[in-house]
């Protein structure tokens, strides 16, 4: 019985004796945070997204709290969250600039673009660059590894047919894909903006095409077709991100492009 007894008196001042000093050690080391700060932390959404570039919602909090943030820093809450960040505050919230969505400028699926081999990697577009600039002739091509896919903390983005597409109902515009493409061919635009032309490729048209065959050759028509919608820079196409442009013509446009690579958004 002794031998029982022994260890479980033993344990029991072992458990005593941390606890005590846990107790000491949270004491020595606690950070005092200021009411405004853990009011600030209380209305942000608690995604630790880092959109907003600090450290997760606590370190936004205490930037914004220590008056080193706006109070419009949170990227992903919107006006909704910016109205209780001041007003835990108490400061007038100022409103923010448009909504923005994600678009990869991209149109080369499997069946578009062609390859200059196969690839059998590790499944990251940074790890398939770095073997001759990845997979796709196209140099402006998504590798479709889907990098961007797992960088995004919101579902928003996915990978389809060797293609990354964006969910706008999704998006909140946080540009962690953004970063993290290797091709830098995906950029935030307007929500409100009615087209987008599918394609980063600014060789000459002839070239474009031998490598896809969605790609922009540069053949002006929807220039022609509708000067204010869009424009033609470096043997591309770039379109306006005016919301206010007539969405017929834009559609008309898209309709005449010959390797459909322009987008309307309805």
């Amino acid at each position: 019985m002794t031998s029982i007894i022994t260890p479980v008196i033993v344990l029991a001042l072992l458990g005593f004796i941390f606890a005590i000093a846990l107790g000491v050690i949270s004491e020595k080391f606690h950070v005092e945070t200021s009411i405004e700060e853990e009011s600030v932390r209380a209305a942000l959404p608690g995604a630790n997204c880092g959109a907003c570039g600090y450290p997760g919602c606590d370190g936004c909090a205490k930037a914004i709290a220590n008056g080193e943030a706006p109070v419009d820093a949170c990227v992903i809450g919107g006006p909704a969250t910016t109205a209780d960040v001041a007003k835990a505050m108490g400061v007038e919230a100022v409103a923010g600039g448009e909504k923005q969505v994600a678009v990869v400028k991209c149109n080369g699926d499997c069946e578009s673009a062609k390859d200059k081999y196969q690839y059998a990697g590790i499944n990251d577009c940074r790890a398939q660059i770095s073997l001759f600039g990845g997979k796709k002739e196209c140099n402006y091509g998504c590798l479709g590894c889907g990098s961007c896919e797992k960088a995004c903390p919101f579902d928003a983005i996915h990978v389809h047919n060797g293609l990354a597409l964006v969910d706008r109902n999704k998006c909140v515009a946080c540009g962690k894909c953004v970063k993290i493409c290797p091709k830098d061919i995906i950029t935030l635009v307007p929500f409100a903006q009615k087209a987008v032309v599918l394609c980063s490729n600014q060789e000459k048209g002839k070239d474009a095409r031998k490598k896809c065959s969605k790609a922009c050759i540069g053949c002006t028509i929807c220039a022609k077709t509708y000067p204010e919608g869009f424009e033609m820079k470096k043997n591309l196409s770039e379109e306006n991100i005016n919301p206010d442009l007539d969405l017929l013509l834009l559609q008309e446009a898209a309709d005449k492009c010959p390797n459909k690579c322009i987008k309307v958004y309805k």
